[in-house]
């Protein structure tokens, strides 16, 4: 197979057109800067708290619907031993966008965080908000290497490009746009990068379903034809893992920055919440062609189609069904459109997950850490700097793993088992304390790692209910992710309430209380100062620190 030049053209274009929205929309955000009193750094990490219902619809939608979640979906309807059953990625990313519009929202933006990180630096302080800060810092470097993956699978695919070169240049355009405007960029971008998204995979799907060598989907999908039937199921042995894994992918969505992102910088807690409500079924409507294809690659009889004998999943190469789909079921600009879809999703998630390491690492880590009296400037720089690092390491470790699934799983991991139980307490749990945070990281972390974890070689150590060992390996019956969460929740109130109790009833003297749970204040005293109040203060979140540096 030769170069795909069409396809190569093509792709160019889309990168120039994104490119230029980028620089379009980083010119506007220098002017916001030059026009506005607001903090330089708020405008680069939240668009001045400026973004309208529109356009954080668009940019919402667009951050969740990424590579991993295109071509991972196809890849579980396709995969024989999974099914539709067990690709609830749109169902429960919906769900997630619906919970955190209920409860997160609203509560977020209405005390002006900058990130989700803020209410841990203000109630627990530095070290526990600093490790919970490298725990997402890992979480979206994973999200990086997942969206990238999808994306240089499909374009060496189909344009025959090297994999390499796909991913990072795929990844510096991303990283480039990102660098230059922050959250106006990504945001308008996002506005491009999703309407391709939907245009691109709705033309290619009739071309997919009318493919001459696959059988009616509607009969495969409870009937074995040329594999099992495409709608999958769940038997007494799996029932809890896939409890497990739609919990994981729907409360774990709430753990990571770049939903509190979207949220925050709306331009109003109401706005915030509606946002969230349109977003989440749209979801649902984006998820719907990946399904489509992935049956339609379930019902081929492969022996029949270019591609030939045996079958994807048969050769090792379940996790490239998409791309193998377009370019062997569609004709040739047909399958060039789908890449542009792919391209388009994978830097819509890519600039999210980058922008919010550089949120963590600038707002909590860096000036409230190691640089408190860091000027906008500096600032500045630290965020260009942390968008590059990330996205360098995010793209290196694509050459360690080729499961698009497998990435987004073990990066919601850490968000579903370590924060959010966090999140849940330091938010809805005024009993919640340093040190009750300290045994629920401990307890959680601990649990998860004696649970093991075969997709990274992690040894199952603690067994639980049903443990079996399969082809010398120990696999998990039981939802063992979910059973850390809630370790890490109870944890984490039961033994804040204990350390409560003996520092205020005199048990343990109190020159030993360095968290001050004695004269703690409730949460709701914890709400950012108004300017007006603090004028010597430059924004909320700092008013919200300088408090509890005083304290």
């Amino acid at each position: 197979m030769s170069l795909n030049v069409p396809g190569l053209v093509s792709m160019v274009f889309f990168y120039l057109l994104v490119l230029g929205t980028g620089i379009w929309a980083s010119m506007k955000s220098k002017q916001m800067r030059k026009s506005s009193q607001a903090d330089q750094t708020e405008v680069s990490l939240l668009g001045n708290r400026g973004i309208s219902l529109a356009v954080g619809v668009f940019t919402m939608t667009a951050t969740w619907v990424g590579g991993g979640f295109i071509v991972g979906v196809t890849e579980m309807v396709y995969n024989p031993t999974m099914g539709l059953t067990w690709a609830v990625m749109p169902l429960c990313s919906a769900l997630s966008l619906v919970a955190g519009g209920l409860f997160f929202a609203k509560r977020m933006r209405d005390r002006k965080y900058v990130t989700m990180m803020d209410p841990f630096q203000i109630k627990y302080g530095n070290l526990i908000s600093g490790v919970l800060s490298v725990a997402l810092l890992i979480s979206d470097m994973l999200w990086v290497t997942g969206t990238l993956i999808g994306l240089g699978a499909t374009m060496s695919v189909i344009l025959d490009l090297p994999y390499t070169i796909c991913i990072w240049i795929s990844a510096a355009v991303a990283i480039v746009y990102t660098l230059m405007g922050g959250l106006y960029s990504v945001a308008y971008t996002d506005i491009i990068q999703l309407t391709l998204i939907f245009v691109s995979l709705w033309l290619c799907v009739p071309f997919i379903l009318m493919y001459q060598h696959s059988a009616d989907i509607t009969k495969t999908a409870f009937n074995f034809t040329y594999q099992a039937p495409w709608i999958g199921s769940v038997d007494g042995d799996t029932v809890w893992r896939w409890i497990d894994n739609f919990l994981l992918l729907s409360l774990g969505n709430l753990g990571y920055q770049t939903f509190h992102q979207r949220t925050l910088s709306a331009s109003s807690a109401f706005t915030a919440r509606i946002t969230c409500f349109i977003a989440g079924p749209l979801l649902l409507v984006f998820g719907i062609p990946s399904v489509l294809i992935g049956a339609v690659a379930a019902s081929t009889d492969w022996n029949m189609t270019t591609y030939g004998s045996p079958s994807p999943y048969e050769r090792g190469e379940a996790s490239q069904i998409l791309p193998i789909a377009l370019q062997h079921f569609a004709p040739n600009y047909v399958s060039i459109i789908g890449i542009g879809a792919i391209a388009a999703a994978v830097m819509s998630s890519t600039d999210s997950a980058l922008l919010s390491s550089a949120s963590i690492f600038t707002s909590n880590i860096y000036k409230n850490i190691l640089r408190t009296k860091a000027s906008d400037r500096e600032l500045q720089w630290v965020i260009r700097v942390t968008v590059v690092l990330v996205g360098l390491a995010g793209t290196s470790l694509t050459f360690f793993q080729n499961s698009v699934m497998v990435l987004w799983i073990l990066g919601s991991d850490i968000t579903y088992t370590i924060m959010f139980p966090q999140l849940v307490c330091v938010l809805f749990c005024n009993v919640s304390n340093g040190y009750g945070s300290i045994m629920g990281l401990l307890a959680g972390l601990l649990m998860r790692v004696l649970s093991g974890e075969p997709s990274i070689g992690l040894p199952v150590i603690l067994h639980f209910p049903g443990c079996t060992l399969e082809d010398g390996v120990y696999v998990q019956r039981s939802p063992v992710r979910t059973i850390c969460m809630l370790s890490n929740l109870v944890a984490t109130l039961m033994f804040s309430y204990l350390a409560s109790l003996l520092f205020n009833k005199g048990v343990i003297p109190e020159r030993w209380d360095i968290y001050k749970v004695k004269t703690q204040k409730p949460t709701s005293n914890l709400v950012p100062l108004r300017d007006k109040e603090k004028p010597e203060v430059q924004n909320d979140t700092e008013a919200m620190l300088v408090t509890n540096l005083q304290d």
